[in-house]
């Protein structure tokens, strides 16, 4: 019995520590660089809707997906029945039309030796004219009508307007199409655009030509160089913000469009002192000894809390200036100061 009881209390029951995390932040100058970052779509510079001019069924369709065509391959015909019939129609109004006129012309030209001769009334030679007249305009008009219905024919032919990737197919052979209906999707430029909305708090800060750097969920862990290319001036009022277009720089055929990108920002005041040191409201504690906060040492997984005494300034929009305690670079608590104790371990959130 007594060595039972001596082995039973030699096992000891270990309390699992919980390691609480904390939210944190540096220490940096007033108006220093401040990252931003937006998310926004990429896509090609130019994207054509394509369509045909007419209407009619669709007897050939040159497109599928990812398929690369060059300017002026033809991709789609149509049956292009009703326009053939009026072409034919219009040719023989043409015809019709220039033997009126050649029969007015002599008309004309017998009513003047006629009249130059005394034989005929200048009423008779005046009715002559007109009716030449008529029938030159006549012709005129009926030559416009070919030419609108040779128009009509090639409306039904749909070539690629430029070099580029057919990006979607929205239609089939055999179906029916009415004029601009978009049948596809020709992603023509060889550039990658992304565009996103910003606040009003950032937007003046940013400026055309501004270097900016862009990352993809699709490519983990790379980011490529790229430059705001256009930005809007009045806000779009479905998004309450303001649109930009930026342009990617490094070229890579992983990039494609439509994939999600991030967009990061550096923002500089120039106009205000890098010499000032700020933290944030929420990381600066109070108590009968004065105002602290509390430092963070360690790694990551596991760093420990110590508390520093401050002294601190005029409240400005970035937080509270920092007059005496803290370094640039160190890292500080930014929530939850109340239940941290000095020395306390945590983990950085």
């Amino acid at each position: 019995m007594i060595f039972l009881l001596l082995g039973c209390g030699e096992k000891e029951v270990k309390e699992e520590v919980v390691i609480r995390p904390v939210k944190y932040s540096e220490v940096t100058y007033l108006g220093g660089e401040k990252a931003r970052q937006f998310s926004g779509t990429a896509k090609t510079e130019k994207i054509v809707n394509l369509s045909f001019r007419s209407n009619g069924i669709i007897t050939k369709l040159d497109m599928k997906l990812g398929q690369k065509v060059k300017k002026g391959q033809l991709l789609g015909t149509l049956d292009n029945v009703s326009a053939r019939l009026n072409y034919e129609s219009s040719i023989s109004s043409k015809n019709s039309s220039e033997s009126q006129m050649n029969t007015a012309k002599l008309s004309l030209n017998r009513v003047r030796t006629l009249y130059e001769k005394g034989s005929a009334s200048l009423s008779d030679y005046e009715a002559a004219k007109n009716s030449y007249r008529t029938a030159v305009a006549s012709f005129e008009s009926s030559k416009r009508s070919v030419a609108i219905q040779q128009d009509q024919i090639r409306f039904g032919y749909l070539y690629a307007p430029e070099d580029g990737v057919i990006a979607s197919v929205s239609t089939e052979v055999d179906e029916n199409v009415t004029p601009g209906q978009v049948v596809g999707i020709l992603n023509a430029g060889t550039a990658i655009e992304i565009g996103l909305g910003l606040p009003e708090s950032v937007i003046n800060a940013v400026k055309k030509d501004m270097k900016v750097k862009v990352s993809f969920t699709a490519i983990e862990g790379e980011t490529f160089n790229a430059i705001v290319t256009e930005v809007a001036p009045a806000l779009d009022a479905n998004t309450s913000t303001y649109p930009i277009t930026v342009m990617v720089t490094d070229s890579d055929e992983r990039i494609k469009s439509g994939m999600a990108a991030n967009v990061l920002f550096e923002f500089v005041d120039d106009d205000l002192g890098k010499n000032m040191l700020v933290v944030p409201a929420s990381a600066v504690g109070e108590d009968g000894d004065g105002r602290f906060v509390f430092l963070i040492e360690g790694d990551k997984d596991k760093a420990t809390v110590k508390r520093q005494a401050i002294t601190i300034g005029n409240l400005t929009p970035e937080g509270f200036e920092v007059k005496t305690g803290l370094k640039v670079g160190q890292k500080i608590a930014t929530a939850g100061l109340q239940t941290l104790l000095d020395g306390q371990v945590v983990k950085l959130n």
